[in-house]
């Protein structure tokens, strides 16, 4: 992870371009690219005397600050944890720890970076990848209810222009409907590998605002079914999986989960009879993971 570098708005360029042909945000990027740090804040500042409206600009400021509030710390720990990590060995050659490396990042630099995006987003209210950019650096920070809070605006805000959202360039998104409904479910599924119990209710508030706009989002309808089986709450999970089959019958995911509920509320028969649904519907894998199922359930 040494000098990583992060560009999340990268993937195309802007429009204005300098004196030799080449556009700011491309002469931006290449300065990105080469770690240097006085060419990138030269370009933004002859870019924002040119063009101080221009929609790349506040992309670029952003990308500027969030680098410069990314630091990689070496960390000497005395357990292993996730990631690489070199083992420190004592006089008798004893593990006596082991170092790694963490990211953190300054408040104060974040805070200008959030800003920045903040003012593009109020500009362009449409710019769906400024909004998820946003999103995405308070997922990397952690910082779990700015980013809960930001997903439900990227909710309000679909309501408001129909899904007629704009990308990069300020280009139409083709199928931007589908394309952020994705997105929400890589957002509720990096909420849940969190393994913070904590954050099921998070979900379950994304989960919720989805569903009031989009009521037949069957993987919306799974989410909120998790936050309930896990927190015991069996009755609720299961009525939320129901309504989902209704919508999708043949989701082998839906039924496999409607089957667990029911394994674990204590309703065998239940059970049962929803794994023996996934047989017509599912693959290989998962038809031989429901037989065992119901093998250990008969047994049992």
């Amino acid at each position: 992870m040494k000098g990583l570098i992060i560009l999340i708005f990268g993937a195309l360029f802007g429009f204005h371009s300098t004196a030799n042909g080449q556009t700011f945000r491309e002469n931006f990027e290449a300065a990105v690219q080469e770690k240097d740090t006085i060419a990138q804040r030269e370009i933004l500042d002859k870019w924002k005397r040119e063009s101080p409206n221009d929609a790349e600009l506040y992309t670029s400021l952003f990308n500027y600050y969030f680098n410069r509030a990314r630091r990689e710390v070496v960390t000497v720990n005395a357990d292993k944890t996730s990631g690489e990590a070199l083992e420190l060995r004592d006089s008798i050659n004893q593990i006596a720890g082991y170092m790694g490396s963490e990211i953190i990042y300054d408040s104060e630099i974040l805070d200008t970076a959030l800003a920045k995006i903040q003012s593009g987003i109020d500009a362009y209210p449409d710019r769906l990848d400024m909004r998820f950019g946003k999103i995405y650096a308070l997922g990397e920070t952690e910082n779990w209810n700015r980013y809960t809070d930001e997903i439900i605006r990227v909710v309000d805000r679909s309501d408001e222009n129909d899904n007629a959202w704009t990308w990069t360039g300020n280009e139409p998104k083709p199928g931007a409907k589908d394309f952020m409904l994705s997105v929400f479910q890589d957002y509720q599924l990096k909420l849940y590998h969190t393994g913070d119990d904590s954050l099921l209710l998070n979900m379950r508030q994304i989960a919720n605002r989805i569903l009031k706009s989009y009521p037949d989002q069957v993987k919306s309808l799974s989410n909120l079914s998790v936050t309930h089986l896990l927190l015991g709450e069996y009755d609720k999970g299961i009525e939320a999986l129901l309504k989902a089959e209704k919508i999708n019958p043949k989701d082998p995911v839906v039924l496999s989960n409607i089957a667990h509920g029911y394994k674990m509320k204590g309703e065998k028969d239940k059970a049962i009879t929803y794994y023996k649904k996934i047989m017509a519907f599912g693959s290989a894998q998962e038809v031989s993971r429901a037989q065992e199922e119901i093998v250990k359930l008969k047994t049992d």
